[in-house]
């Protein structure tokens, strides 16, 4: 990790760096309805053969309103909550230094409040499986592995056809995107025991079901950590990150093209414990940027917690 980095990691760091600053994506039903997917530096590949297990917990309640870059009257959007929980089951393996893959299931319950008119709020909720993710993993470009591609397919595996949901509060897109990434780390220079890490992916969706097409997606993350804690057996990391996403409009007959697509920067401070082979992490993301297109609901933050086994 603390190799001279080669021609291939400068031209994937330059080509990470772009997209992180390339304004524009996220998902559609107002900012936040899915989640970023991109790793933390404990998620990116070990130094050789082998793999991680995870099962990670996210939850959003997104309830304030919001329009460009700054809150809006509650009375300017017929949609009061959003408020979702995720669990992802997740398999992450290196067969070797260079190859590997990984696998997410995720599994949703969201919960929707809308204004149902004569003063009254209307509310549903759907539960299941959502889109399944499935990556290869390339990280031959040097030799201790700091820096590598992920290449992959989202699959329409989520429901996207439960009543009294919208298009783009589905937990399911009824798309087939393409995702493609990358990832960066090694040590911060001259500080012992500190590393930093990149990531970023790109999300286009490329076969899409009748009148909808949800917007592209782009998401980065920049992070730095702390190697140097342990207490009785625990090697504790304290983990700062800042997120970066840009989501461009949706699109079709059935889909909500003004009130769609979004900016936005999130500060995202966490922790991670060693025990052996099992990792315990956990963060908040808050988010200190957003600037959405018309009017949709944002979350005041977003939480995470995954357990991981080694092996």
């Amino acid at each position: 990790m603390g190799k001279r980095l080669l021609r291939g990691d400068i031209a994937l760091f330059m080509v990470t760096l772009i997209g992180m600053l390339t304004p524009g994506l996220s998902q559609a039903c107002g900012c936040g309805c899915s989640l970023f997917d991109v790793r933390t530096g404990s998620m990116l590949p070990s130094t050789g053969e082998g793999g991680v297990a995870f099962l990670e917990y996210n939850f959003v309640n997104q309830d304030r309103n919001w329009s460009g870059s700054s809150s809006a009257p509650s009375a300017d959007n017929s949609d009061k909550q959003i408020r979702t929980e995720f669990y992802t089951l997740g398999i992450q393996y290196m067969f070797n230094q260079q190859w590997g893959a990984v696998v997410e299931v995720p599994y949703e319950n969201r919960i929707f409040k809308t204004d149902g008119g004569g003063g009254s709020i209307v509310r549903v909720r759907h539960e299941g499986v959502g889109d399944v993710r499935i990556k290869g993993i390339y990280s031959g470009f040097s030799p201790d592995m700091s820096s590598g591609l992920t290449f992959g397919l989202k699959l329409p595996t989520g429901d996207h056809d439960k009543p009294g949901f919208d298009r783009d509060t589905q937990i399911g897109t009824g798309s087939t995107d393409i995702l493609l990434g990358g990832f960066l780390r090694g040590t911060v220079p001259g500080i012992k025991r500190w590393d930093w890490f990149l990531t970023g992916q790109l999300d286009q969706p490329a076969l899409t079901t009748r009148e909808y097409r949800p917007g592209a997606e782009l998401n980065g993350v920049a992070g730095i950590y702390y190697r140097g804690w342990n207490l009785g057996g625990v090697k504790i990391v304290p983990v700062a990150q800042a997120i970066g996403s840009h989501h461009w409009r949706d699109c079709g007959s059935e889909a909500n093209f003004a009130d769609s697509g979004y900016d936005r920067i999130l500060l995202s401070p966490g922790v991670e414990f060693h025990m052996n082979a099992v990792s315990l992490y956990a963060d908040v993301a808050l988010p200190v940027y957003q600037n959405v297109n018309g009017d949709q609901l944002t979350a005041q933050e977003i939480f995470t917690l995954r357990m991981s086994y080694s092996f």
